[in-house]
């Protein structure tokens, strides 16, 4: 995924401020089951939020690093223990200014 711009991180925030958090991280951590979860959600919607939890171990920044990395997504935003991804899907569902 190509690094996004200043623009696209600000549009992107703003589309998902009234998203839901879809994925929860807990105390597993970052496994296998959650990076495909992650995969499938990021198919449909392109633009997810993903919850993390109180009870995992790992840094929200390490989290947000290793969801970007296994599933090909952009970070748009890590704010408080909610990260926000996007990953463009073929039928672009979301354009990018």
């Amino acid at each position: 995924m190509p690094k996004l711009t200043g623009k696209q991180v600000r549009h992107l925030r703003a589309l998902g401020h009234k998203l839901k958090p879809i994925v929860l991280v807990g105390k597993e951590a970052v496994t296998e089951r959650l990076v495909a979860s992650c995969k499938e959600q990021l198919d449909v919607h392109e633009l997810i939020k993903v919850k993390i939890l109180e009870s995992c171990p790992q840094d929200r920044k390490e989290v947000a690093s290793e969801l970007a990395q296994h599933t090909g997504a952009s970070v748009a935003q890590v704010l408080g223990r909610t990260i926000l991804l996007y990953l463009p899907s073929p039928a672009q569902l979301i354009t990018l200014p």
